[in-house]
């Protein structure tokens, strides 16, 4: 639900929202946790946030970086989510973690035999053959 004069909304609310986080809890674990950054500083999950703030947040091993802008306080579909944040992470950083899992997906025992189906799957999904 967006309105017009919304001016603050909790961080933990939002990073929830906008589907960053699968919960608000998680959300809420990962301010606690030092993981949520707003101008350098870690913030509490009570911490307002405001249009036109860069937010950043590690996660899976991966500092992201966000740009608010808009505030809601429902949580949103994923096709919406553009409307409400700016994704302004470096490719190269993602790319990072892609490389990783494909070296934990890929290496294999010698003599091991032919993968998997949850191996070829895996494989699949990290590689977009399916």
């Amino acid at each position: 639900m967006e309105s017009k004069n919304l001016e603050k909304v909790r961080i933990d609310r939002w990073l929830w929202a906008v589907r960053v986080f699968k919960t608000r809890g998680q959300a809420a674990d990962a301010c606690k946790g030092g993981k949520v950054e707003i101008g350098g500083e870690n913030v509490k999950p009570s911490r307002p946030v405001r249009v036109g703030e860069t937010i950043e947040v590690t996660k899976d091993e991966i500092l992201r970086e966000y740009k608010v802008v808009k505030l809601l306080l429902k949580r949103v579909g994923a096709k919406v989510v553009p409307q409400y944040m700016e994704d302004l992470t470096p490719p190269e950083r993602l790319e990072v973690r892609r490389e990783t899992l494909a070296q934990v997906v890929l290496k294999r025992e010698a003599g091991s035999g032919r993968p998997t189906k949850r191996d070829r799957r895996d494989m699949e999904r990290l590689f977009g053959d399916g």
